[in-house]
């Protein structure tokens, strides 16, 4: 498929959407909550989001934080796993534990005549954790294995080391959240207990409701299950450490591999900077989307992979820009080629057409994030993340429709450098050199005289 960009899309409708409605209140703890009142189903959905990350852990015992949250739902309250897993399921209740870079987060999803007796199971997960040895020592272990078992994955060795690059060997957000396998086995249950205390406490943590459920009921459950959660008077400050900016190429040994893992890209602004909408458009012009320049380069015109994408990744307190695809062994240098084809081409503008077409994509998508309870749950959550503007979800589509092509075309030349791109590659060394090659002996992208798209676009 070749996008037509001599068709005008569609032009953008009225939508006919209304935003949830955001209450906020603070228990007696400390604790603050933000409540969706959703009446169409007979739900509630529950997260908690605890600022307990792996950006926290110690440099010699990284994968703390995210063991720490495996061996939270292993025993509490009395009840052991089974147990305890036997209970939330004869509720007909979801419940879940994560750990990413920035937050541990817990979750729980039931129906609305079971979502005290679910909320009671929760607070015994969350305030009365066993921390029992033997429960320790099986996901100690079983972790172990599992980053074992990632050394053989080239996505994941591809994103582990490129995040080391762009981010800086120094930096808490450029090491794995699962941990490396020596860090985790020095890991001990007493440290596991101390990491706990520390940070699981109301001060640290913001809960999102979304239910069907009046607000004085919410309050009066929260505040029987949860108020007896005590805080501490601990630092949760994060200092992060800047990166400096290098132009690298790095190749990571995987022997007899037959794909070949790209990514390129570099650090970048962080989300809450005031020209995010810019780059959203941005990157959905250059490879956000299915119709973006660099996956119908790669995929469509040249079919050297499956997909190609971009993005901007977004941390709470770093960020980077990344694409990312994987192609046959032998298509390697001219995929690189292409790649850095597009990264330097959109410094020479976008188009009319481009602009309104991702407009009416994003403005379009909007309301898809809102379906579930789910979404809703995690859309507040991540502003709440971020520090963004109350009004921010009231004034997405206009902010969106507010940018014009001058500001895309500036955020290309700003956010976009190849002056410092890095390139990391996962592969069959002894097959990649030659290709590797091609990249310093062919036309570079400036030398080259044929269109951004075929004829046909």
């Amino acid at each position: 498929m070749i996008l037509d960009r001599t068709q005008k899309p569609v032009n953008i409708a009225e939508l006919n959407f209304t935003l949830p409605k955001t209450e906020t209140f603070t228990l007696s703890n400390g604790l603050k909550v933000y409540f969706i009142n959703k009446t169409n189903l007979p739900m509630i959905r529950l997260n908690l989001m605890i600022n307990a990350g792996s950006k926290f852990d110690p440099k010699n015992k990284n994968g703390l934080s995210y063991l720490t949250s495996l061996v939270l739902d292993e025993g509490a309250g009395g009840l052991d796993a089974l147990e305890l897993s036997d209970e939330f399921d004869m509720l007909g209740t979801n419940f879940g534990i994560s750990t990413d870079n920035d937050s541990t987060n817990l979750s729980l999803q039931t129906l609305s005549d079971k979502f005290e007796k679910s909320l009671e199971l929760f607070s015994k997960v969350l305030l009365q954790p066993s921390f029992n040895k033997a429960d320790f020592e099986r996901e100690q272990s079983k972790l172990i294995n599992r980053i074992l078992q990632s050394k053989d994955e080239p996505e994941y060795l591809a994103d582990l080391v490129f995040d080391n690059v762009v981010l800086g060997d120094q930096n808490s957000y450029s090491y794995p959240v699962s941990g490396y396998e020596e860090t985790v086995a020095s890991i001990t249950l007493e440290e596991i207990k101390n990491h706990y205390r520390k940070f699981f406490v109301p001060s640290n943590s913001n809960l999102v409701v979304v239910g069907n459920i009046k607000n004085d009921e919410l309050f009066r459950l929260l505040t029987k299950h949860l108020n007896n959660w005590v805080n501490s008077k601990n630092d949760f400050s994060f200092k992060n450490i800047s990166t400096t900016q290098q132009k690298k190429i790095y190749l990571l040994h995987k022997e007899d591999s037959v794909q070949t893992e790209i990514r390129v890209g570099h650090h970048s602004p962080l989300r809450s900077q005031d020209d995010y909408f810019q780059r959203l458009m941005l990157n959905t012009i250059l490879g956000g989307q299915f119709t973006s320049r660099i996956n119908l380069n790669l995929r469509e015109r040249n079919g050297y992979t499956y997909g190609a994408t971009s993005r901007f990744q977004y941390y709470k307190d770093n960020a980077f820009f990344e694409v990312s695809t994987s192609v046959g062994i032998e298509n390697t240098g001219n995929a690189l080629k292409e790649i850095l084809f597009e990264l330097e081409n959109i410094h020479n503008g976008i188009t009319d057409s481009e602009l309104e077409f991702a407009k009416s994509s994003l403005t379009k998508k909007f309301p898809l994030n809102f379906e579930t309870y789910r979404q809703i749950a995690s859309g507040i959550t991540g502003k709440i993340l971020y520090n963004l503007p109350e009004d921010y979800f009231d004034e997405y589509i206009a902010n969106v429709n507010s940018v014009s092509k001058s500001e895309v075309e500036q955020a290309a030349k700003l956010f976009v450098d190849n002056n410092v791109l890095s390139i990391v590659l996962v592969g069959d060394k002894n097959l990649l050199k030659d290709k590797i090659c091609l990249l310093y002996t062919s036309p570079s992208p400036r030398d080259r005289t044929r269109s951004r798209m075929p004829s046909s676009a």
